[in-house]
């Protein structure tokens, strides 16, 4: 597999368009309504956190093996076709869920999840960004993607909060667990629906731009093997991993402000969904900002501001009625956790990994990367349950310094194989 395999110039404005819809509306259903309605989604299924946890570890079970075997589909078929199937089959899950099936039903719903929005579709979408953003313009890129999966799920955040709002019969205070469950089967329905029409989108106006196919004679497994021998691939999964434990504690902030800052449902809703706005304004700067620099500056300069964020939460300094220091603390931990999200995949070009094995890589580093869809949420549930009020949030957030840690640790790593790769590559230019 050549190293210096070329990427074409930048896609059309409509595909990236149909990409960023796609990237968040496929985990509508699993997890941006968790997030954004955590204790109303815990009364309505009957949960504790420690059994929601379960939930998303059961997704990260199936994906994990997904992300390798849908990686390598992803170097050999047209992405939109991949990513259109993922999206219909979602959907479908959606009817499931909107009948309150029992736990054992949900754990088979989540698990189906963790095939339905990883094997089809997550390589699929990864390689069509890169391949949008062409030779020069990979921050951009997966800064808009990311920034525009943002603002899709802070839109579909609110436009939720408004129609559990709008069926709710009495204010949320005087409703029963009844009216709060008719009233959510309305958001889950809407949702199941958004992200099936999105589907049909995908399939009849995204444009099949893929042309770098690996060979068929090229085994799934010397793939994985080569990528394997890759430095950079094994520094991003612990960026990734670092990162992605950052997101993972962005679903209790709802909880944070009903439990910690005594917040009624709607209210804390509103937080869950409010704080998802600053995801696409954190990534469109960095899409703006980034230019042609090197990426993993600007990671740094995410692990070091997650880090100070997380300390506010983990010493216990964020308690009732600090509305302020609440606000700005949450802001801080979002800003370095969404700067993160919105590049570490665009180093992948500074890396020196190559386009023509981008899925089999992303599977790789995925099967790292996102582990703490397996262990983060149980922990997290464990230790919100285990410790309740602000004790067991402060837990959490310990746990957010020392992967922040990791993550800095990783990223400056990445900074110095750059640098020594980059003067490698001129000296091979200079002897040619």
């Amino acid at each position: 597999i050549a190293l210096k395999d070329p990427i074409r110039q930048k896609g059309s404005f409509l595909s990236i368009i149909l990409l960023i819809l796609s990237g968040e509306l496929i985990f509508l259903l699993p997890y941006v309504l968790a997030r954004i309605f955590r204790p109303t989604f815990l009364e309505v299924f009957n949960l504790t956190n420690l059994q929601l946890g379960t939930l998303f570890s059961v997704y990260g079970a199936v994906a994990l093996v997904s992300y390798v075997y849908g990686g390598a589909i992803s170097d050999r078929f047209q992405p939109k076709n991949l990513i259109a199937s993922s999206l219909f089959f979602t959907a479908i899950g959606g009817l499931v869920l909107a009948i309150y099936p029992s736990y054992f039903v949900l754990q088979l719903l989540y698990g189906y999840w963790g095939f339905t929005t990883v094997f089809l579709f997550w390589g699929a979408m990864i390689k069509a960004a890169r391949v949008w953003g062409g030779d020069q313009n990979q921050g951009e890129a997966f800064g808009l993607l990311d920034g525009g999966r943002g603002l899709v799920a802070a839109a579909m955040g609110s436009l939720g909060v408004l129609i559990f709002s709008l069926f709710l019969v009495n204010d949320i205070e005087l409703s029963s667990t009844i009216e709060r469950k008719n009233a959510f089967r309305y958001v889950i329905l809407f949702s199941s629906f958004i992200v099936f029409v999105n589907g049909i989108l995908v399939l009849f106006f995204m444009k099949s731009n893929q042309k770098e196919e690996i060979k068929k004679t090229t085994s799934t497994l010397s793939n994985v093997k080569a990528v394997l021998k890759i430095k950079s691939v094994w520094l991003i999964m612990l960026i990734i991993i670092s990162a992605y434990v950052g997101y993972k504690v962005t679903d209790i902030y709802s909880l944070y402000a009903s439990e910690v800052m005594l917040y009624n449902q709607v209210e804390a809703a509103n937080i869950g969904s409010l704080q998802l706005y600053l995801r696409p304004l954190v990534c469109i700067v960095i899409a703006l900002v980034a230019g042609k620099k090197k990426y993993i500056y600007y990671i740094i300069f995410g692990f070091i501001t997650m880090l100070i964020g997380a300390l506010f939460f983990a010493l216990g300094l964020v308690q009732a009625h600090m509305n302020f220091i609440f606000f700005l603390s949450l802001i801080v931990v979002a800003t370095g956790t969404y700067a993160i999200r919105a590049l570490y995949f665009s180093i992948m070009q500074e890396g020196h990994i190559p386009l023509a094995v981008t899925g089999t890589a992303v599977g790789v580093i995925s099967v790292v990367g996102y582990t703490p869809d397996i262990f983060a949420s149980p922990i997290i549930g464990y230790l919100l349950d285990t410790y309740p009020g602000i004790l067991g949030h402060q837990y959490v957030f310990i746990i957010l310094v020392l992967f922040s840690i990791l993550g800095l640790l990783a990223s400056l790593k990445f900074s110095k194989l750059v640098q020594k790769l980059n003067t490698e590559q001129l000296d091979l230019m200079k002897a040619d």
